[in-house]
């Protein structure tokens, strides 16, 4: 059987305004790759969302198991880890393929290099 724990109201509200708080971030983000335009435009918001999204559920994570003395925190601050450092690094990959591939098929929308030896060519 399952052991029911008392939370503290205050321990519940916060829980649930960091949980929702990450759910609409998560959500905003989800709506922004469906609803921008360009490659360039819909990598920033779900990128932005999955940032900004699982700190706020993992810090809701971390309230409820810190204040219900279940366990430590311990696997939230790895996932934070993760994520903080896998995140950006795949958006910087996506958009230097997606731009090295515009440029080289020369797509006219996109931004010129800011390299002045950067022929159309891609060749120095």
């Amino acid at each position: 059987m399952i052991e029911t724990v008392d939370t503290p109201v205050w321990a519940a509200i916060l829980v649930s305004v960091l949980v929702l708080a990450g759910a609409l971030l998560t959500l905003v983000g989800c709506i922004g790759l469906a609803r921008l335009e360009t490659f360039y435009h819909r990598i920033h918001a779900p990128t932005l969302g999955t940032s900004f999204g699982t700190i706020f559920l993992l810090l809701g994570s971390v309230v409820y198991f810190t204040v219900t003395n279940q366990r430590l925190a311990v696997h939230e601050v790895l996932v934070f880890v993760f994520v903080s450092v896998t995140t950006p690094v795949t958006l910087m990959l996506l958009a230097r393929a997606a731009l090295y591939r515009d440029r080289t098929e020369r797509n006219g929308n996109v931004p010129p290099s800011a390299d002045p030896d950067y022929t159309e060519q891609g060749q120095r």
